[in-house]
């Protein structure tokens, strides 16, 4: 359903299960062609696979690539060991879960790193198939777990910054337009986008003299030629457009290809049944979100409607 256009009901504020399902990335390290070959032919049906021959090789596949899941890396390699392998890739992908490939011998060097909190796992070699994939398995839940709870936080603190905002903005005594420059931006901030336009209407028409804010620079104010943007203001849905070169609706706008924005959320901006204006939240390249994540979205744009009708600002307009 990623690319799909997603009309989301306001009154109801359901959203629609756009994260697509991916193979997490793994990354395997062996300077032994053969195991090199048998460790990703373990993996492949269940994980996107990278190979590297050496550490050094493994660090540049890491640079291209970015983060992955799991390393799973032979310890006795030349030029770098495995241990000095993974304890450089800790700063930069705190959150990879690292396991090694070892024989017997090389215990000092593993208790060092596994104290230093840089393997999750060794396995000694030769390795038995089922238990290496077993402990892979679970290291990959390990990771998704770690990645939901980072992203928990991040989430709460990103709607702990939205709603301070918001009651700034309630409380403070300035003028409609200098209210919308602090909420598009922490907008832009909480839902990771390239830039963010909240736009007032005016008889449910997009009023340019009362003012609007494009966070990020990147894209110019363009909503009165938007297609998603006449169909929010038409139904009062929220317009999703996560992909929008697949999306046939926008196929030839012109203003998408000249700003570069592949990703479009343009969500209605209600108070009491009167439409205020649009939150349009945009993206230089083609996001997922979750169905949970479209309703923040929704019910933090309503919140929105309330501040600035609560903020004395507005209150001649309603």
């Amino acid at each position: 359903m990623e690319n799909t256009l997603v009309e989301v009901p306001a009154s109801r504020r359901q959203g629609a299960t756009l994260e697509r399902s991916k193979k997490l990335k793994i990354l395997v390290v062996d300077d032994e062609p053969d195991n090199l070959d048998l460790l990703y032919r373990t993996f492949r049906r269940d994980f996107h696979v990278l190979k590297a021959d050496s550490g050094i090789n493994a660090l540049d596949v890491l640079a291209a690539e970015g983060e992955v899941a799991v390393i799973i890396s032979d310890q006795r390699m030349p030029e770098m060991k495995g241990t000095e392998f993974l304890s450089k890739t800790v700063p930069q992908f705190p959150d990879t879960v690292r396991i090694i490939l070892t024989g017997f011998t090389d215990i000092e060097d593993l208790v060092e790193a596994i104290n230093a909190g840089q393997v999750y796992k060794y396995i000694t070699k030769p390795w038995d198939p089922g238990e290496l994939k077993a402990v892979v398995q679970r290291a990959a839940e390990t990771y998704d777990l770690l990645k939901q709870r980072t992203e928990e936080l991040r989430r709460a603190n990103a709607q702990m910054a939205l709603l301070t905002v918001l009651v700034q903005v309630t409380q403070a005594s300035q003028s409609l337009e200098a209210s919308l420059e602090p909420i598009a931006t922490v907008f832009s901030d909480s839902f990771a986008a390239d830039s963010c336009i909240l736009q007032l209407l005016e008889s449910n028409t997009l009023a340019a003299t009362q003012g609007s804010y494009s966070q990020g620079g990147m894209v110019k104010n363009w909503l009165d030629q938007d297609p998603l943007t006449s169909e929010a203001i038409a139904t009062g849905q929220m317009q999703v457009a996560l992909n929008v070169a697949k999306e046939p609706k926008l196929a030839g706008v012109n203003h998408y290809q000249d700003s570069g924005v592949q990703a479009h959320l343009v969500i209605p901006i209600t108070y009491r049944n009167d439409m205020l204006g649009v939150l349009s939240l945009q993206w230089q390249q083609p996001c997922s979100l979750r169905e949970d994540e479209l309703n923040l979205i929704h019910l933090s744009a309503q919140l929105v409607a309330i501040a600035l009708t609560s903020s004395g600002c507005y209150q001649a307009k309603i």
